[in-house]
């Protein structure tokens, strides 16, 4: 069994900063991708950054230039350091961990969610 752990939310002024981790424990020892992704009231969830296997990263427009994804693959742990927050950062923000599985195919696990608000 594999869980995912998220750490890090809270209450942050904007302009102000929040670094979120995610750990996986458990049956996974082959980690493709690594995302955050979150979700707004009455919005969908959206996909803000992924990093790859090789350490290639992806953000949504609205992350580019404030978020940073980094992975630490020895502990099975990614993060998404968030700096200038804005308000309209305020979410939950969930990580997606996928494994590479034999036969070939991938299976993805989801953390809890972390509650990410930005007010003054």
């Amino acid at each position: 069994q594999v869980q995912l752990v998220e750490s890090g939310g809270g209450l942050v002024q904007p302009g102000g900063s929040l670094r979120l981790s995610c750990a996986a424990s458990g049956n996974i020892f082959n980690i493709n991708s690594m995302a955050w992704y979150r979700q707004a009231p009455g919005k969908e969830r959206e996909l803000v950054a992924v990093i790859s296997s090789g350490g290639t990263t992806n953000y949504a427009d609205s992350a580019k230039g404030r978020f940073t994804i980094f992975r630490d693959n020895a502990k099975k742990t990614v993060y998404l350091q968030m700096d200038s927050l804005k308000p309209e950062d305020t979410a939950v923000y969930y990580c997606k961990i996928r494994d590479q599985i034999w036969p070939p195919g991938t299976r993805d696990y989801w953390g809890q969610g972390t509650q990410v608000t930005v007010s003054s």
